[in-house]
């Protein structure tokens, strides 16, 4: 079995296979989801650390409000920030900001949950995951999820229109 090593995996997979089917309907608790997940060949500490960005994620939407202007405003990313987000990634979260997918305050969100993830880098595939499971988190997103949904499995290779 092949150890899988980083958070962005667990993520993922958390998403792929429970996130994604009716949430009312699953009863899984954390504890079975650990089990689960260490079967699939998580390490624990990954694991751990996955759940955690799970429950920062769905603690900051109560911490942001929109400051005046951020419509009109220009970001300046930090020098750590330009280090782990690559120009591509970064055009990718403006992009989807002006097409309206994002509003600011969730590319600000976006933005700290790819810094809290340790990793060196993203990449583009993982961005657009880490945006689609933030809207996914977000009530009254259905719109702009589905939009994102598009653009996250529209350049999925061996995928059929």
């Amino acid at each position: 079995m092949r150890t899988k090593e980083n958070v962005l995996d667990v993520l993922m997979y958390l998403f792929e296979n429970y996130m994604h089917e009716d949430m009312e309907e699953q009863e899984t608790d954390q504890e079975t989801l650990f089990t689960e997940l260490q079967e699939a060949g998580f390490p624990a500490g990954e694991i751990h650390k996955a759940f955690q960005w799970l429950e920062d994620l769905a603690a900051d939407g109560d911490n942001l409000d929109s400051p005046p202007g951020a419509t009109r405003a220009t970001r300046v990313f930090s020098p750590e920030e330009n280090s782990r987000i690559s120009p591509e990634c970064r055009g990718f979260l403006i992009y989807v900001e002006q097409i309206g997918i994002l509003d600011p305050i969730q590319r600000e969100r976006v933005i700290d949950r790819i810094m809290a993830l340790e990793s060196a880098a993203v990449d583009l595939d993982q961005v657009k995951w880490i945006v689609l499971m933030l809207l996914f988190n977000q009530p009254g997103q259905e719109e702009e999820y589905a939009r994102m949904e598009d653009l996250v499995f529209e350049e999925t290779p061996g995928r059929l229109h």
